[in-house]
């Protein structure tokens, strides 16, 4: 369709309307069986047979892809995420999980969004400027990274001119669409920290070098590191997760250990950042004449939003139904900031906030559940990123 890109935004919501009684059948099967990251060949297998497609493939071990659209043109990717969460639903609701696992963070949702919108595009495949790729993607809330796996296989996302998603967000108003540009989830590395002292009784500490104590300053001091070595504009927080140490009340063991995380929106952060909370830990344990290790594990970068597909997004939200919300950002994280290292990339937050008859929760809570409207909200704002990228990616190459 060579018209305005809302002509084409116009034509899909057309022809969505049509698909969705189907995927909110669908929502509620997935839903109801949730797979954990690795383990999704159910649910690759229900999508592929609701999709459909013909030109369709498996990739990342249990993602699957399908493809519509003119030949001979770079595609459109629209992400979704496979995955569910090792937790026990206490929703109540009659396609509530009951296998200890569960869909808290909406994936179920983006899922049947996306399947809705492919059937969608499918019926108007001869307007598509460009390919539609659905891209269903496994293992986005674990290591290995789904997305990273993907991105290292090179041969389907290699031949895409943008990545779009969009994800439900409990802070972005209902009704409403988060499409900033810029920085808007951050990059997540994880950490191991080892103190290794020499153990004694309680009651003579100065006999022994305590590793707890040398642990406790470095919990606190990492708050401050934060404060201290970065610009105060500039978003990003460590959070000790856990500690270990000890077996009894009047021991003094040898070893303690935590793990956290470090969240950083700004890429130019993120090194120093690490590199000085090595430094301090090393260092606070030796003024205490203790010894420490510490382990990176380095995670996803921050996702950030193409301001050229932002803007153009930004426009048609409005022509979806849908009110613009101002931008979101969070230091929460989302391997979807993989696919910026090979492609311009866009994520909308679709808005929860507020919505008739739902409780307010933040997402991974075990009664989060999107009400079923979501999914038409999900799928609008799915069509708006698509052709949002269509029309942006038409241009460059112009």
């Amino acid at each position: 369709m060579d018209g305005p890109p809302e002509e084409l935004l116009w034509v899909l919501l057309d022809a969505l309307g049509d698909e969705l009684p189907a995927a909110l059948k669908l929502r509620e099967a997935l839903h109801a069986n949730p797979e954990l990251a690795h383990q999704e060949r159910r649910t690759a297998n229900l999508l592929a047979g609701f999709l459909g497609a013909t030109d369709s493939g498996r990739l990342a071990g249990t993602g699957l892809w399908a493809r519509v659209g003119p030949d001979g043109t770079p595609a459109v990717a629209v992400r979704a995420e496979l995955d569910a969460l090792p937790l026990k639903e206490e929703t109540g609701v009659d396609f509530a999980s009951t296998n200890g696992q569960m869909h808290a963070c909406g994936h179920d949702v983006h899922m049947a969004a996306l399947a809705a919108l492919f059937r969608a595009a499918g019926r108007v495949e001869n307007l598509l400027p460009r390919r539609f790729l659905a891209l269903y993607q496994p293992s986005e809330e674990a290591y290995p990274s789904g997305a990273e796996m993907i991105v290292q296989e090179g041969d389907l996302i290699g031949d895409v001119a943008a990545v779009v998603g969009a994800h439900v967000h409990p802070d972005v108003p209902w009704g409403a669409v988060s499409a900033g540009p810029g920085p808007i989830n951050a990059s997540c590395d994880n950490f191991r920290i080892s103190i290794e002292g020499s153990g004694g009784h309680g009651a003579y500490p100065h006999l022994a070098n305590d590793p707890i104590a040398v642990l406790s300053h470095v919990v606190v001091g990492l708050q401050t590191l934060v404060n201290r070595r970065l610009d105060p504009t500039h978003p990003a927080v460590f959070s000790v997760g856990w500690l270990r140490a000890g077996t009894a009340e009047n021991v003094i063991p040898r070893l303690a250990e935590a793990g956290g995380t470090l969240r950083v929106l700004d890429a130019r952060d993120r090194e120093p950042l690490r590199t000085a909370a090595r430094e301090f830990i090393e260092g606070t344990a030796h003024a205490f004449g203790c010894v420490a290790e510490v382990e990176v594990i380095e995670g996803e970068p921050a996702t950030v939003n193409d301001p050229t597909l932002s803007e153009a997004a930004g426009a048609l939200v409005p022509r979806a139904g849908l009110d613009l919300a101002p931008v979101m950002r969070t230091c929460g994280s989302d391997d979807f900031g993989f696919y910026g290292r090979v492609a311009p990339t866009l994520m909308c937050f679709v808005g929860l906030k507020d919505a008739a008859g739902t409780e307010q929760l933040p997402l991974h809570h075990p009664r989060f559940l999107p009400p079923g409207p979501a999914v038409e909200a999900v799928a609008r704002a799915q069509a708006v990123a698509f052709v949002a990228a269509c029309a942006a990616t038409n241009r460059q190459d112009a």
